[in-house]
């Protein structure tokens, strides 16, 4: 699909979304940032502490906790990276509409998910697309591997 643009003017009732919409962008940066902080703290903490007093089994146990809590980081972290590009886009005057057909993204769905990019149509069709993909190549490795098979 083309990407329309389009030319934001600001009402009234805009300027009321964008306060709405830029207080729940901050407020979802400023959860996420002092949860990584904490996270990242705890992890610290925890790391040397317990380390001497664990037998083989339970340090193999800790080092599965110890990379599901980075993993957990990580997220959050990727998470607080696309909320700042969503807090950009709003400054730019460019969020809230759809990279793929340039409408309005309902106020449920960022509320939900406030750094989407694409209204719900438009991304239905991408993971329908994405979907249709993956089985494609699927079929197209698996009929290969049964073919080399038979011979």
């Amino acid at each position: 699909m083309a990407r329309r643009t389009t030319t934001v003017t600001t009402t009234p009732a805009d300027s009321s979304r964008y306060a709405d919409l830029k207080k729940m962008l901050e407020g979802r940066r400023r959860d996420l940032l002092r949860e990584v902080q904490g996270k990242m703290r705890s992890v610290r903490t925890d790391t040397g502490r317990e380390r001497d007093i664990l037998d083989q089994g339970e340090s193999s146990e800790a080092d599965i906790q110890e990379d599901i809590e980075l993993a957990l980081i990580q997220m959050k972290a990727e998470t607080l990276g696309r909320v700042n590009e969503a807090l950009r886009r709003l400054d730019e005057g460019h969020y809230g509409n759809c990279f793929e057909c340039g409408d309005e993204i309902s106020e449920a769905r960022l509320r939900a998910l406030p750094f989407a990019v694409r209204c719900k149509d438009c991304e239905e069709a991408r993971e329908t697309a994405e979907h249709r993909e993956r089985t494609l190549a699927q079929r197209r490795g698996g009929s290969s591997l049964f073919h080399d098979l038979s011979h």
